[in-house]
């Protein structure tokens, strides 16, 4: 930080901020969270763009504040209203810590975010850099508002080495940030790095020309730009074989299985799935069919393979291998029979939706 602190020195803030902030509100993008400061609203953007693109966000949050207009109307939907209207985005531990929260406010903070560090950080799923993003946003609150772009920007700005993917540099980025925010345009500010480093200061190949705050960039003038920030590689995501079922019935009603509260993809529907292994004599459709017997009870003949959906995680990969066949039982109330109509209501993740397209494109839906 002492090296840090020397560079501050020599920086000229003022002329970096005013420089910032004139570029933004000349430039900034056209995005439905920006048309107002209305901090439910923000708070709603904010999780949605974790992990998340802004041109796939954009109609998700159109379509969720359309039916949850307000605090109160989130409060009170049930979750598998809120998941369904989640349903594609993924992070699904996103929107149930928001749901919980929201309702928190709702009861203990009479429906208003509260506008306060201490207070605010006591929400579910509210981390620092969600926190700094309501209150310098919604609330022009002078505070440090830090994610991976804001990290990205500031590396090259203030030519910082230190590896971004350990958390303990995140502190060094916050400082860094409560030094140089605008006092008098917080909400600007931190948008604007956030827009400089979606639009210009990009991962790869940034368009140092046409950076507005090019004059003030250690990495341009050093011309390190390309080799910062520095960020170690995470582990490769883990491969899974799975193989999963969709089972009908003569009335044509599909089974579909909610899985547990905890975990990954917590509460969400799925056609019944089990990971498979590589055995000599033992396909995957043969294993498959045991298991729906001994865990559901369901008697089932299997058809052969309809197809294979891959799905990534951040640290596993799915490659479900999609069987199809008729139930000549009623299983046991693990597995629930939907219609199709039905089977509208309920929240899949995205490769579930995969899986039942397979099903919509063969000769027996």
């Amino acid at each position: 930080m002492n090296e840090l602190n020397n560079k501050l020195i020599d920086f000229s803030i003022q002329d970096f901020q005013q420089d910032l902030i004139a570029w933004y509100l000349a430039e900034k993008r056209d995005l439905p969270w920006r048309k107002d400061q209305d901090p439910y609203k923000i708070w709603v953007s904010e999780i949605m763009l974790q992990q998340t693109r802004v041109d796939t966000v954009i109609p998700y949050f159109n379509a969720f504040v359309d039916k949850f207009p307000t605090i109160e109307a989130l409060a009170a939907a049930n979750e598998e209203e809120v998941l369904k209207a989640w349903e594609g985005l993924g992070y699904y531990s996103r929107v149930r810590n928001l749901h919980a929260a929201v309702k928190e406010v709702n009861e203990s903070y009479s429906g208003i975010v509260p506008n306060t560090p201490e207070e605010i950080s006591k929400l579910k799923g509210v981390g620092p850099y969600t926190k700094g993003a309501i209150l310098s946003i919604a609330y022009n609150i002078p505070e440090p508002a830090v994610d991976g772009n804001v990290m990205r920007v500031f590396s090259r700005i203030l030519s910082i080495w230190d590896d971004i993917a350990k958390p303990k540099t995140r502190k060094i980025f916050e400082e860094t940030t409560y030094q140089i925010i605008s006092k008098e345009d917080p909400s600007s500010f931190n948008q604007a790095v956030m827009e400089l480093g979606a639009l210009i200061c990009t991962p790869t190949s940034p368009s140092c020309l046409l950076c507005p705050v090019r004059e003030h960039c250690s990495a341009f003038e050093e011309g390190v730009q390309a080799e910062l920030p520095i960020k170690s590689k995470k582990k490769k995501p883990k491969p899974l074989q799975m193989a999963a079922a969709v089972l009908y019935d003569q009335d044509r009603r599909l089974y579909i299985h909610k899985r547990p509260s905890t975990g990954l993809l917590a509460n969400l529907w799925e056609y019944p799935n089990m990971e498979v292994q590589q055995e000599a004599g033992n396909t995957y459709r043969k294993q498959l069919q045991e298991f729906l017997l001994s865990t559901y009870g369901a008697d089932v003949e299997l058809l052969e393979l309809s197809g294979t959906v891959e799905h990534v995680f951040s640290h596993l990969i799915w490659n479900i291998s999609i069987f199809i066949g008729e139930v000549n039982n009623i299983p046991n109330d693990q597995l629930i029979a939907v219609t199709e109509k039905e089977l509208e209501k309920y929240a899949f993740p995205v490769s579930h939706q995969k899986i039942y397209k397979i099903y919509l494109g063969s000769d027996k839906s």
